[in-house]
Parts: C-alpha cells; structure tokens; sequence
C-alpha cells in the first residue's frame, strides 16, 4: 500500500517513514512546501492529511493532485500514534 502524509513536524519526517514501512506501506512525507506537490504526490492508496501543522495552500495543492480512488483521512494530531492508529485502521 502507497500512502502520502502531508504536514506534520520536519523532525518526525523519519519516524513517520519507520512507522509506515513497520505496516508494509511505502511512504512519501510532504511536512513543508518546497516548490510544488504536483506531479510528486502521484497517486496513493491512502493519503493522510495532518491538520494541525499544514497550511490551507499546502492542503489545497495536496487536494487537487490526487486521483479519484486515493482515500484521504484527516487528523489534528501529527503524533506517531495517531499514524500507527490511521494505519492499523486502513493498511491492515
């Protein structure tokens, strides 16, 4: 399963990857914007969206670039447990 997070904190970047692969999930981690997400999302199983720490644009540009049968979940907290919490739910 391909998953895309999109937010959370720079320096959980790592862990978030670690805690995906511990899943069997390949992971890309979009934390800050840096030029634009389209084209280097491509299109994921699942895409979470951490709402706490990503800003509106960041959110928007993640959005529009998805494909139609991407799930999208969204969580206010950008915690390695929520993720491990998202993942148990959808990628097991």
């Amino acid at each position: 399963m391909s998953v895309v997070i999109v937010g959370g904190n720079e320096c959980m970047e790592g862990k978030y990857k670690e805690i995906c692969n511990g899943h069997g999930c390949d992971a890309k981690v979009f934390c800050k914007l840096k030029g634009s997400l389209q084209g280097r999302i491509g299109s994921p199983d699942l895409m979470i969206l951490f709402t706490n720490t990503v800003s509106h644009k960041m959110m928007r540009c993640a959005m529009q670039n998805i494909a139609d049968k991407t799930q999208v979940v969204y969580s206010h907290s950008s915690s390695g447990s929520s993720l491990k919490q998202i993942l148990q739910q959808y990628a097991d």
